[in-house]
């Protein structure tokens, strides 16, 4: 059988896809990941794909392309399997993508789905209502025939070692940039808690990406070693897999640490639900109130003056946080 999972938003969304394509791997002769450019160095990573096939559409992403008849008629061609998963936030609807599915003779479509699906969809699968986004898309691979094969974690294929980047001994990052503005600590904080960490004896690295530059120099602050820019996917997940804790916000990077089982002190800004996203699968600490009045939003630019949710945690606080975890590891 020739399986099809789709999960078409972001880096960290794909990872949280991981243990349900292992379930369909389990059963499926080849898989292929249908995911968007932002998802794809992710699903790279993840075990059980045999073939990563990458498309932009037009109903998911910060920024969606226009629809273009020529580009979902390319996509329609290239689409070839016996059974299909489409994996969805739970505030989105995976009914555009079982349509293009059905165009492409796809003859097994299942999803979550409230919306009536007409003939769209063979298997109609209602989440739990507070379910985290990867046991949901586990929930769903079982209800479409493709029961838990393992415990159900977060996993990526082993990364490549990072001694070379890090340096000998151990070490705490920081990983201080998020794709929405609202989900991130502020620099300042960001820089405090590399000072204080640093003060306590912790070996800080700062990681981020190559349009992070910036924000990491100045996080960094000559105190912790900057590897702003200096990681692709793989190399990052070593860097990660080598820490002793990872401080994040709610981004790709959080939900990689957890693939590679390293703790995480996870700053949640409360846009989103923490029951659905927060790292998963192993020890964290949740930081950030989650009453605060962004709650639920889904806003990408702090909609609170002075963004109280985050800005009230300290230096201090995380410093706690991070000896607290790295006493349980």
């Amino acid at each position: 059988m020739r399986a099809l999972v789709t999960r078409l938003d972001s880096f960290g969304d794909v990872l949280l896809a991981g243990p349900a394509v292992r379930a369909v791997a389990a059963r499926a002769d080849h898989v292929t990941l249908l995911c968007g450019p932002q998802g794809a160095p992710a699903a790279r990573l993840l075990p059980g794909v045999d073939e990563v096939l990458v498309w932009e559409s037009p109903w998911t992403g910060f920024r969606p392309p226009p629809v273009d008849r020529d580009d979902i008629d390319k996509l329609v061609a290239s689409l070839d399997a016996d059974a299909a998963l489409v994996l969805t936030s739970f505030h989105q609807s995976p009914l555009p993508t079982a349509l293009l599915l059905r165009l492409a003779g796809v003859p097994f479509v299942a999803a979550d789905s409230e919306d009536h699906p007409g003939s769209l969809l063979d298997v109609r699968h209602h989440r739990a209502p507070h379910a985290h986004e990867a046991e949901a898309a586990l929930d769903l691979a079982e209800a479409a025939g493709f029961p838990r094969v393992d415990d159900g974690r977060l996993r990526v294929l082993p990364p490549p070692a990072a001694d070379t980047l890090t340096g000998d001994g151990p070490y705490v990052v920081v990983h201080p940039g998020a794709s929405v503005p609202a989900r991130a600590w502020s620099p300042r904080r960001c820089a405090q808690a590399v000072r204080e960490l640093t003060a306590a004896g912790r070996r800080v690295v700062v990681t981020g990406g190559a349009g992070e530059l910036f924000f990491t120099v100045y996080v960094a602050g000559g105190r912790a070693l900057d590897l702003g820019g200096r990681t692709d996917a793989a190399r990052l997940a070593g860097v990660l897999a080598g820490a002793d804790c990872v401080v994040a916000g709610n981004t790709g990077p959080a939900h990689l640490a957890a693939a590679v089982g390293t703790p995480v002190v996870s700053l949640f800004a409360p846009v989103v639900p923490a029951e659905r996203w927060r790292p998963y699968g192993v020890p964290h600490l949740l930081l950030g109130d989650q009453d605060a009045p962004c709650a639920g939003s889904r806003a990408r630019r702090c909609p609170v003056p002075g963004h109280p949710c985050l800005d009230t945690v300290t230096a201090l606080d995380v410093v706690a946080a991070v000896d607290k975890l790295v006493e349980v590891a």
